[in-house]
């Protein structure tokens, strides 16, 4: 059947605009006119992976729920694949030094087991496809370290005393077993702070980076991404900064957007340019209010050219805020790239949030990457420097040999099992009761992910394919659809 045919017949007067890329321009149209009915078969080929809030059913292929449309007055999510947006990296957490820690101290054949399940994507593994490491620690490290820790008052700029070592003890070989079973998956480095005789306060937490040691630190950056190649490790990105106006935790560093435009442009561009690196350099990677501080550093030509583009989190703003950035700077790319799951909050209000937030949200605004924090913790919530996130809780709760999926988890494997790295977002309409998302993949196929934002159960039509469908979610329910 042709689908320019099929969806003037389909697509009624009544429905929602259609949703151009930006969620400022939602609309909120739960119910469409009656619709002309396609001539359809009485079953569909669509495949259906279901997350229910009750946790009774955990993102598993469902044999029914998927009917061929018949005529009806619901609400109908129209896709287009004829309209395109940004391409997809992928979707992933943060592989911390506690997370790898964890991982490592598996038996065997429990850390096969877990890693062909997260990173393969075949049969019922989800197909992680991007992971985010911290550059020396993170606040989920046991204790602060650098790559050139030093004794008070010495300092090396020319970095002779430059080691990953402390990652070889859990990261990396966690990383490698995670390449042999994914080679093409990309990895992001971000750091927390840098060796401390570079700070203004000599210490982990806080402080500024002092000027006299903006190339000592563009060559640590050199260093970081020379060594980690020798050990079989792409670093595809690396981010300049987390959270840099974030002081307070432990590690951190402040660095005001103008000073990070004075080191990107004059520091680090050069010397990545300088060694032949091709790592991509994206700014911010802090949050959706201060989307001032991105859009100033890609105001500074001389910044621009080294920049790939900027990161996100969501502890603050909006994520339609997002957008903001893009249409500054179009030629840009965006990420997200953090958000913690509290361990007080509940499964149903957590899959709900961070589905419509991150999955649906971070994606119908230009991210090409949606990055949950930790991947794995103990139920301890350990390991964390002291000062640093007791409350964040892993897809993974991992207790020596026993593993438990968490709500981080199934959030992730609706998208990473199925937007593979290459495919592109789509043009779908939306409705803040129904939020959704469209892919194109590279081979062909049609994803739409849609939750069922409400507490009633609610029954609509998605039309996707000459093959239009009918279907439901229950109250708060998570469901990807491939076509």
């Amino acid at each position: 059947m042709n689908l320019k045919i099929l969806k003037k017949s389909f697509i009624s007067a009544a429905l929602i605009a259609s949703f151009f890329g930006c969620q400022s321009c939602q609309k909120d149209d739960d119910v469409s006119g009656q619709i002309t009915p396609p001539t359809t078969p009485e079953t569909v080929d669509v495949d259906f992976y279901l997350t229910k809030a009750d946790q009774s059913v955990l993102f598993k292929k469902q044999d029914a729920g998927v009917s061929a449309y018949k005529e009806n007055s619901n609400f109908t999510i129209n896709v287009s694949s004829s309209k395109t947006y940004q391409e997809i990296d992928g979707f992933g957490y943060s592989l911390t030094g506690g997370s790898a820690l964890h991982i490592n101290n598996l038996s065997s054949a429990n850390k096969s087991n877990l890693l062909n399940d997260l990173f393969k994507w075949d049969g019922e593994n989800i197909g992680v496809s991007y992971l985010r490491i911290s550059i020396g620690a993170s606040d989920l490290d046991a204790a602060p370290f650098s790559y050139n820790d030093l004794p008070a008052g010495e300092t090396d700029v020319a970095m002779t005393k430059f080691s990953i070592a402390k990652d070889k003890e859990n990261l990396i070989p966690v990383l490698k077993a995670i390449l042999a079973i994914n080679p093409n998956i990309k990895i992001m480095g971000s750091p927390w702070s840098p060796p401390t005789w570079m700070k203004t306060n000599q210490s982990f937490k806080g402080g500024s980076l002092k000027p006299e040691y903006y190339d000592a630190y563009a060559l640590y950056f050199v260093k970081y991404v020379e060594a980690m190649a020798a050990e079989g490790i792409t670093i595809d990105a690396v981010t300049v900064q987390n959270e840099p106006l974030h002081p307070g935790n432990n590690p951190s560093l402040l660095m005001e957007a103008a000073d990070q435009a004075v080191f990107v442009k004059n520091h680090l561009g050069p010397a990545f340019e300088t060694a032949g690196i091709p790592t991509k350099i994206i700014i911010y990677d802090h949050n959706a209010d201060r989307t001032d501080y991105p859009i100033s550093i890609l105001n500074d030509p001389d910044a621009k050219k080294y920049i790939d583009g900027s990161a996100f989190h969501l502890y603050g703003g909006s994520i339609d805020k997002l957008s903001l950035v893009h249409n500054a700077h179009p030629d840009k790319n965006l990420y997200f790239t953090e958000q913690w799951v509290g361990v007080n909050e509940t499964f149903d209000n957590n899959l709900k949030w961070h589905a419509r937030e991150l999955i649906i949200g971070a994606t119908r605004n230009w991210c090409k990457t949606v990055l949950e924090w930790n991947l794995a913790a103990d139920s301890n919530l350990e390991p964390h420097t002291d000062g640093g996130c007791t409350e964040c809780l892993g897809a993974l709760t991992i207790d020596g040999n026993t593993v438990k999926k968490n709500v981080a988890y199934y959030i992730i494997a609706h998208a990473s099992k199925f937007v593979r790295p290459g495919s592109k977002r789509i043009e779908s309409n939306y409705a803040s009761n129904l939020p959704n998302v469209a892919f194109k993949t590279p081979d062909g196929k049609i994803v739409v992910i849609v939750l069922n934002n409400t507490d009633t159960k609610k029954t609509f039509n998605i039309n996707a394919s000459d093959e239009p469908v009918t279907t439901s979610l229950d109250a708060g329910a998570l469901g990807t659809f491939i076509w």
